[in-house]
């Protein structure tokens, strides 16, 4: 479902956002005044920060670390203690922002009640289940499976997973692995009623989701098989998917 006559819900709980393809359409949006829309971002996180590092040094004063004056910027650990704070403010300015622009852009497409699962033999549904395969012991088998999930993490930077409507059509969700917040992952996404806003950047077969596939470079191709062949089979008709690069997926409070 990807209406957007409908009243505009307040999102309650962020699941995921890309900051970076967030910051990108902004400045994008913005045509001639990137510099001037990246500058009022910053400024405005600046202000922000001083007011709440101000607020902590009151609270956290009493911290050995931060010493009997209580001054935030003279620490080590309340120096890292600013950074949390201004990198926290920056990304808050920036999802504010971006949610103010997508609600009244089209091309931004708001995607919901879908039913999100990964193809059985795709990457994504490998790296749902690596970070699990440390705790194995199998001695036999000839791979570190402690390090695929390293070697996942470093090979491919974003997932795709299969977003099915409740009328049967499927589009391909792409996930950018780094861009989950509150310590949720790919395995968490088909268990919540999620919104997903997505940018269409493409089209791909469903088949072109699987390793095989992809690891050899044919992800346009179709392989006919002798079964299919004996059957009159047409391995060729199968639909082309819509892509969507993901920038942000999260829980709405209709109302």
């Amino acid at each position: 479902m990807t209406k957007r006559d409908t009243p505009q819900n307040s999102m309650i709980k962020i699941v995921y956002f890309d900051e970076e393809s967030a910051s990108d359409y902004l400045d994008i949006s913005a045509g001639g005044k990137t510099a001037a829309t990246s500058e009022d971002v910053k400024e405005r996180t600046k202000d922000v920060h001083a007011k709440v590092e101000a607020g902590l040094v009151a609270k956290l004063s009493w911290l050995p670390f931060l010493g009997a004056s209580g001054e935030l910027s003279t620490g080590a650990g309340a120096s890292a203690a600013g950074k949390s704070i201004l990198s926290k403010t920056l990304s808050n300015t920036i999802l504010t922002d971006y949610l103010a622009k997508a609600s009244e852009d089209r091309q931004v497409v708001q995607l919901r009640d879908l039913r999100v699962t990964a193809p059985k033999d795709s990457m994504a549904y490998m790296k749902m289940f690596t970070p699990y395969m440390v705790m194995l012991k199998m001695d036999e088998i000839p791979v570190d499976l402690a390090r695929m999930d390293e070697v996942l993490v470093g090979a491919k930077g974003y997932y795709e997973l299969l977003g099915e409507g409740v009328d049967g059509t499927k589009r391909v969700l792409r996930f950018n692995i780094k861009a989950f917040r509150n310590n949720y992952g790919l395995t968490d996404l088909g268990r919540m009623n999620l919104v997903f806003h997505g940018i269409l950047v493409g089209k791909t077969f469903e088949h072109a989701l699987g390793m095989e596939a992809e690891m050899s470079g044919g992800a346009g191709e179709s392989t006919v098989t002798a079964v299919e062949l004996v059957d009159g089979v047409d391995a060729h008709n199968e639909e082309l998917l819509n892509v969507y690069d993901v920038i942000l997926a999260g829980v709405e409070h209709a109302g």
